[in-house]
């Protein structure tokens, strides 16, 4: 891996964490996730389940945790099952873990080899009553392909078909959403990573070059500061491609007069971050462009202030709505009638700002936590309000990374990369 060593401690308190809400006499079961083909001997490069990885901090494929807190043998109350290595693996694929140094990364004492994973797991089957499984249960979620995990859960049900079944997803969208110190500090270093990355870029955007150009110098910056690349697919939208939500291609040249909006965002250790901002290509805003980004601004900086313990997720977006309505109805873009005669399922609002202004961050960029519970401490949400206008030919879109603080504003991890106006047309022009 890239990353430097993560302390152990971290991996040991989220087990103790997620024993502690555990039933009596259970155990659970995590799996590595799959390595994907493409076609012939092509793979994807490997992404380790962030589950495993949480309660673990093992970051290698055919992986399987066992939390058992109430075992007899108190040996196997925690048991890694890991692939073995051996001298020809290391030649052919790179070292793997050792039961000594994946000791050293979880602090877990017991390790066996996989190939002892079923002897080993029907004797503490016999001894427990429930077993957890593991299905992801995210609300956006959309899963084709049968991963590991669920072939592993059809394999457990039918061998043990007298065990309970509970579900470990509950008690990890809780866990999960509250972060530790050394995870806040793991995600700031990947927003410092995507600054570095911004900062590059604007001394490189110009007319004429590519959008694929930009996204090349961010992986430029973000690989030689230990990240292993984007934490998700990039989004370099020049012109009207701002207003596609979800574009990818990024194929087009950059103009005299547009905006870019570049949603992108470092991966550090399996933490993301994730980072809007839109600037100039000329290096310069129009007296429009400008007029809608300071809108879009301080909606951002008014629902930042909303991030605090308790708010609700659904009332904190209405609120959003909000605001955003009086700066489209300030724009010219919206009037009275329009708010008078909105649909309330799809507001006035939602033609030119159609998604969510915040969503959960953290080891997944949409990251675990339920919505229809109280915000609270240590939570990592985005705020990233934006108006979107095709027939002005652009979109402009703001986005940092937050923590939520037990009293006052929340913190802005993204706090040093540039936002005002005067900033980015400073630099641009440096």
């Amino acid at each position: 891996m890239k990353y430097t060593p993560i302390n152990n401690k971290l991996f040991t308190k989220n087990r103790k964490k997620f024993a502690s809400q555990m039933k009596p006499n259970s155990l659970a079961i995590f799996n590595s996730n799959d390595i994907y083909p493409i076609s012939a001997d092509s793979t994807l490069p490997f992404q380790q389940h962030r589950d495993i990885f949480y309660l673990s901090g093992v970051d290698q494929e055919e992986s399987i945790l066992v939390i058992f807190p109430d075992c007899p043998k108190e040996k196997h109350r925690e048991i890694l099952f890991l692939k073995e290595t051996n001298a020809h693996i290391a030649v052919w694929e790179g070292e793997k873990l050792t039961k000594e140094k994946a000791f050293e990364t979880s602090g877990i004492k017991t390790v066996y080899w996989l190939q002892d994973m079923e002897k080993i797991l029907f004797e503490i089957m016999t001894q427990c009553d429930t077993v957890y499984i593991n299905t992801n249960e995210h609300y956006r979620a959309n899963v084709e392909v049968e991963t590991r995990e669920d072939r592993f859960t059809k394999w457990l049900k039918e061998k043990y078909p007298a065990h309970a079944v509970a579900k470990s997803n509950p008690i990890l969208q809780r866990l999960r959403s509250v972060k530790e110190t050394i995870e806040i500090e793991l995600i700031q270093n990947a927003c410092n990573i995507t600054e570095k990355g911004f900062k590059r870029v604007l001394n490189f955007v110009k007319p004429g070059v590519m959008e694929y150009e930009i996204e090349a110098e961010f992986m430029h910056e973000f690989l030689r500061n230990r990240s292993k690349g984007f934490a998700y697919t990039p989004i370099i939208a020049s012109g009207n491609n701002a207003n596609v939500l979800h574009y990818i291609e990024n194929n087009q040249q950059c103009k005299t007069g547009d905006l870019i909006l570049m949603d992108v965002g470092a991966e550090y250790a399996n933490y993301a971050s994730d980072m809007t901002r839109t600037i100039p290509v000329s290096g310069r805003f129009s007296e429009r462009q400008k007029t809608v980004y300071n809108a879009v601004l301080r909606v951002k900086k008014e629902a930042t202030k909303m991030l605090v313990p308790g708010t609700m997720w659904e009332d904190y977006h209405i609120e959003v709505g909000k605001l955003m309505t009086s700066e489209l109805i300030s724009l010219g873009l919206l009037d009275k009638a329009d708010v008078q005669n909105e649909n309330p399922d799809w507001p006035a609002y939602k033609k030119y700002f159609m998604h969510g202004t915040s969503h959960h961050m953290g080891l997944d960029t949409h990251d675990y936590g339920i919505l229809t519970e109280p915000m609270v401490a240590n939570m990592v949400f985005t705020v990233e309000p934006g108006i979107y206008i095709p027939d002005e030919g652009f979109g402009i879109r703001l986005e940092d990374d937050m923590v939520i603080q037990e009293n006052g504003a929340p913190v802005n991890l993204m706090k040093n990369i540039p936002i005002e106006i005067d900033e980015i047309e400073s630099l641009m022009h440096s």
